[in-house]
């Protein structure tokens, strides 16, 4: 069998090296906003300590799943990416489970960034221009900004992505060396790379938010079909993302609790949240690097925010192409190629959840932010435990395909134990991530996934039954779509 997947219709095959995936892997991370949003939020909702050493160990457990999931993409490539791979190695009617699956995490990661996005910036403007408005509006612009992007496919330049990252990179610098240079308590703890503060209360909750800081770093085999020497990069990108964003999250939470001492970091998280990290710049630095960091913070938002309403509507898309759902869903402009239908999808239903979080008086980063993380977290690690078992499975059935054994068995079958113990703390713990009030969500919350996952597979055996066709084509691209059933599309030109 050849080592060359099928490649996307209308993607041009051999633009993308190992620095453009790296690049495109790391911005979609969003280093700042991990730092600014997730790990004050992470010590603030969880009280746990050790939440540094978190990262590493998470680390680690990506690159074992890598190793399987970069050898499936030689043979794999679809813009649906797990969905075509569960597909192709645990069955078709998984496939469409997973698919369901994926649709939750993305919007749920996607759609929690509103909350933080809105909450930062209307702190800032506040503060330094007066203009006092609720965190809801600058949500709505920025849901309006990227749904006007997401329709005519406007996606960030690389080179622009790079400057961002760069300036992202180096306002975390500045902040880890006044951190490191100022500890709260004299000296520089190592109490935030302890294991027994992490192994403690409120594990669940740092892990889940961990895990959402690293939603983004998988997305390289999406451009499988799009890369120079799909053997090696897609691989090599994976291992090098991890390792840099590994070690930057380690490093600036580590950073946070020195300079505000471990025992305090979670109350001065819960009381400041994201505005602790722009403070400690505005006090040990100087404030016209806050203000930078705060700008900085906002563009870094809203580039993760694009990247997945694109990565959305491109799931929507290649769902719609396979006919596994409304066949409208891959309608794309006349002009621009965008997935015009799949856009306009996800920017109403991430409307509605900020409406309705609105209307619920709910916090914006507490709850809208950390509880759709959560989620996030819960599905996009079921996701990644089923890849790895389906690679395994994948290639089971062709061992002429060339990939040794630690590749296609080993490394998959290690990833899919280690990824199923993460689930289960995560599932198990999730209230922390709560307010004591919020008990009944520590069940709804990680069940949304569940119950998901299983409409997508009935969905998958109601098709299997009744529309054999589409069933047959599931995971294997534009080579094998169904024919139209008469709806008109509009073709990328």
């Amino acid at each position: 069998m050849s080592s060359s997947p099928l490649p996307e219709s209308g993607l041009r095959q051999g633009r993308l090296g190992t620095a453009h995936l790296v690049l495109f892997t790391v911005a979609a991370s969003a280093p700042l906003t991990v730092l600014g949003g997730g790990i004050t939020t992470m010590y603030a909702v969880s009280g746990n300590v050790g939440a540094a050493l978190s990262f590493p160990l998470l680390a680690v457990v990506l690159a074992v799943f890598t190793v399987g999931y970069a050898a499936m993409s030689r043979f794999v490539s679809n813009a649906g990416a797990f969905y075509a791979y569960v597909a192709n190695g645990l069955g078709r009617a998984g496939g469409v489970a997973s698919s369901f699956v994926a649709l939750v995490a993305y919007n749920a990661v996607q759609i929690g960034l509103y909350g933080l996005f809105g909450a930062v910036v209307a702190d800032f403007t506040a503060a330094r221009f007066g203009v006092d408005q609720p965190w809801w509006v600058w949500a709505l612009v920025a849901l309006t900004v990227v749904g006007a992007f997401g329709v005519r496919r406007v996606d960030l330049s690389a080179t622009l992505l790079a400057v961002l990252l760069v300036l992202e990179c180096l306002v975390i610098l500045v902040f880890n060396l006044v951190a490191f240079g100022s500890p709260a308590e004299g000296t520089v703890t190592l109490a935030g790379l302890d294991p027994d503060n992490l192994f403690a209360a409120g594990l669940g909750g740092v892990l889940a938010l961990g895990v959402a800081s690293f939603v983004g770093i998988e997305s390289g085999a999406v451009y499988s079909g799009e890369v120079r020497d799909p053997r090696r990069t897609v691989a090599w990108a994976g291992y090098l993302a991890l390792a840099f964003t590994g070690a930057c999250y380690a490093l600036s939470a580590w950073a946070l609790s020195v300079v505000t001492g471990p025992v305090d970091t979670p109350n001065t998280s819960a009381a400041a949240g994201p505005r602790v990290v722009f403070d400690v710049l505005a006090e040990h630095a100087h404030s016209m690097i806050a203000d930078l960091a705060y700008v900085l913070f906002g563009t870094s938002v809203l580039a993760a925010l694009l990247f997945f309403h694109n990565g959305v509507a491109r799931y929507l898309f290649a769902l719609g192409r396979e006919r596994v759902l409304p066949g409208y869903l891959r309608r794309t402009g006349i002009r621009t190629g965008a997935p015009v239908a799949g856009s306009l999808t996800q920017t109403a239903l991430a409307l509605g959840v900020v409406v309705a979080f609105v209307l619920a008086d709910r916090d914006p980063v507490f709850d809208l932010f950390t509880w759709l993380s959560g989620v996030a977290a819960v599905g996009v690690v079921l996701l990644m435990a089923l890849t790895s078992a389906a690679v395994v499975g994948f290639f089971r059935r062709r061992p002429e395909s060339g990939v040794n054994v630690w590749q296609r068995t080993l490394a998959p079958g290690l990833a899919t134990v280690l990824l199923l113990g993460l689930l289960v703390v995560l599932v198990v713990d999730f209230d922390a991530l709560l307010a004591p009030g919020d008990s009944p969500l520590a069940w709804l919350l990680p069940g949304l996934v569940a119950i998901v996952g299983l409409l997508g597979l009935g969905w998958g055996l109601v098709l299997r039954s009744h529309r054999p066709a589409v069933y047959a084509a599931i995971g294997r691209g534009p080579a094998e779509m169904v024919p139209d059933d008469g709806a008109e599309l509009s073709l990328t030109r």
